[in-house]
């Protein structure tokens, strides 16, 4: 799911807490040396994410912010802001050719440079918040 967040918007921010949980608390943020990567370069996407992105200029940013059950990536389209919600059970990381986010049909690449090396880190940390979240939720079919 997309939404436009470039102004608050009340059924917005319920939205994504009923989907992902409340933001992680300051106290939390801090033992968790942070919940959100550092601006990267979109590299490429999927058609059905091509309107959400610059068309005039070349470079299109985005960032992650980490919920306790998924995951926020923030697209900046010229003055407008668009937040696309993955809970952590449709998430899926791909390292190829820098490293790309995909879920419900949809994928963001991301260009491998110095800002994408500076998080590895944050992907290091959101893979393992994914690993926390199937561990305790994810329960395999017992068959007998």
């Amino acid at each position: 799911m997309i939404l436009n967040t470039t102004y608050s918007n009340k059924k917005h921010d319920e939205l994504i807490n009923d989907l992902l949980g409340k933001p992680f608390s300051l106290w939390q943020s801090i033992l968790m040396k942070g919940i959100g990567s550092k601006r990267m370069i979109i590299e490429e996407v999927s058609p059905n994410m091509a309107q959400y992105l610059n068309t005039a200029s070349g470079v299109n940013y985005a960032n992650l912010e980490l919920r306790p059950v998924g995951v926020l990536v923030r697209i900046n389209k010229g003055l407008e802001n668009f937040t696309w919600v993955i809970p952590y059970y449709k998430l899926g990381i791909h390292k190829s050719n820098g490293s790309s986010i995909h879920a419900e049909g949809k994928f963001i690449n991301f260009r491998p440079n110095t800002t994408f090396r500076e998080n590895k880190a944050f992907f290091d940390k959101l893979l393992n918040e994914k690993v926390k979240y199937e561990a305790e939720y994810h329960t395999l079919p017992s068959f007998q």
